[in-house]
């Protein structure tokens, strides 16, 4: 839900293993609640990650047991009062933060405790990969208060879930499971409580082993792939790889793979077992 400046979340930002950035929405008390200050400080964290070589993959989460709550309530009221102008300059902050994420050149990979509601939503689905603890739940409660989704969040719930679903998530704004959306395909990996986190890292470092140039570029055609016809995607699809093969990172990776190595990739550590 987008929301009129708020200071009661912070943006942590740690590196706290060699390529992976580490950004954590801290504001326990609104569970990660976020505004316009925040959605200008994490769109900047986004892009200075997504701007650092030695950064390979971007991990997000939420302090306190919550991913994130979206809008505080009580400053939604308040932005009643403003005018259409200054509510367009948060909502064109609210979208320039998510626009972001996918504009980002590394991965991002979402860690979700407890849960995410309204914008926070949005946000993790936002990520190139989703962790979920066991027994979080989205919400997308915007109907409760006589509101509409923002943030792309219907864009990013059509891409992943039916229609039915995202009916039901919009129109009833009730909570759902994190293992539906699991079942469903839109979150990759369930944890026990309290692993969210760790599995988050375990596959940012996979990421951050692996070719940074190959996956950037396999993270925008991903992107790319559902507006285009199946002619335009072959195209697309060609000139990457054609540009790819004369590569450092695929040098190395072909002659890992016919030695029967672990590639070691341009400044990273190792890559996967081969394709």
């Amino acid at each position: 839900m987008t929301d009129t400046p708020t200071n009661a979340t912070v943006i942590r930002v740690d590196t706290p293993a060699p390529g992976i950035r580490l950004l954590t929405l801290d504001g326990p008390a609104t569970r990660n609640s976020i505004g316009r200050v925040q959605y200008e400080d994490l769109r900047d964290a986004i892009r200075e990650a997504g701007s650092d070589r030695t950064v390979r993959a971007v991990v997000l989460q939420g302090a306190g047991g919550f991913f994130c709550s979206g809008g505080n309530v009580a400053t939604l009221q308040e932005s009643r009062r403003q005018s259409p102008a200054q509510v367009a300059r948060n909502t064109d902050a609210l979208a320039a933060m998510i626009l972001s994420i996918r504009s980002c050149p590394r991965p991002v990979i979402a860690a979700v405790e407890g849960g995410a509601a309204g914008l926070g939503v949005a946000l993790a689905l936002s990520c190139d990969m989703v962790v979920a603890a066991d027994g979080a739940a989205f919400t997308v409660a915007y109907v409760k208060i006589g509101l509409t989704p923002d943030g792309g969040t219907l864009h990013f719930l059509r891409e992943a879930l039916p229609r039915q679903l995202v009916s039901e998530l919009c129109m009833l704004g009730r909570p759902v499971p994190a293992e539906r959306l699991y079942a469903a395909g839109a979150v990759n990996r369930m944890t026990p409580s309290g692993g969210a986190l760790d599995a988050a890292m375990e596959l940012a470092a996979a990421c951050a082993a692996g070719p940074a140039g190959a996956i950037g570029t396999i993270k925008a055609q991903v992107d790319e792939a559902p507006r285009l016809g199946l002619s335009a995607q072959i195209e697309v699809e060609s000139r990457g790889i054609n540009a790819a093969r004369y590569g450092d990172e695929a040098g190395e990776g072909l002659a890992a793979f016919l030695e029967k190595r672990r590639p070691r990739f341009p400044n990273g550590d190792t890559g996967g077992e081969g394709a």
